[in-house]
């Protein structure tokens, strides 16, 4: 009974606030979830997960030491799918997060390095910032990925100490300038030893991560590996 009720509550719901696809608008049909079949079926995968030496690990290379890097899909301004980060990042579509950290997740199950990690740890906003905003974004994809590869979050240990003016329109230099010295580990023998993913919604310079992944090096001997959802 209980189940019928709540059945016949979502289809009255769905009559008055029908929801729609993110990236086309398109009303979505009961079984999709965020994003049509046809949109899903379109998004601009990267298949970092199907090679090494991608455009992703090679963003890092000559600045720091990663084991694997990988993003998810391609984000190009002026491309409908944009509207999945503006949404996770400013529209408080914070379980967009989660929905494609677990697609993202399920396009990794068999990478043998993602399969070593030992924790996932999102890359932190200052308080301020989140407190601002309500939640972390990063955080979000962080606990998608999470479900699927079945590897613990960790996202009191990395923090970040300062708060700066946001990335956007910033060049390269002016990016790491931004970001430089601002992250620390509060226990850093927690990460020692440790294979770490740094996780983010999408890498554009990849100042901030390279920020992360220096922070943690300084202060143990940890592995690093990337993922974000989208990169530019």
């Amino acid at each position: 009974m209980a189940y019928l009720i709540k059945e016949s509550l979502n289809q009255f719901l769905e009559l008055i606030f029908p929801r729609s696809c993110v990236v086309c608008q398109q009303k979505l049909i009961q079984s999709e979830q965020y994003l049509c079949l046809k949109c899903l079926l379109h998004m601009p995968r990267t298949n970092h997960a199907k090679t090494t030496d991608n455009p992703m690990e090679q963003l890092f290379y000559g600045r720091v030491s990663v084991e694997r890097a990988c993003a998810f899909f391609e984000f190009k301004k002026g491309s409908p799918y944009q509207q999945i980060l503006h949404e996770l990042k400013y529209r408080g579509q914070k379980e967009l997060g989660e929905y494609t950290g677990k697609l993202f997740g399920a396009s990794l199950q068999q990478d043998p390095q993602i399969r070593t990690a030992d924790l996932i740890c999102p890359v932190p906003l200052h308080p301020k910032k989140e407190r601002k905003r309500g939640y972390n974004q990063s955080y979000h994809v962080a606990l998608g990925l999470s479900q699927s590869l079945n590897i613990p979050i960790d996202h009191t240990n990395l923090i970040r100490s300062s708060h700066t003016s946001t990335q956007t329109r910033k060049s390269r230099w002016e990016r790491w300038q931004n970001v430089e010295g601002i992250f620390e580990t509060r226990d850093p023998a927690k990460f020692n030893g440790k294979h770490l993913i740094l996780v983010d919604d999408v890498a554009t310079t990849g100042a901030t991560i390279e920020a992360c992944a220096s922070a943690i090096k300084s202060a143990c001997d940890a592995r690093i590996s990337v993922l974000t959802l989208a990169i530019a």
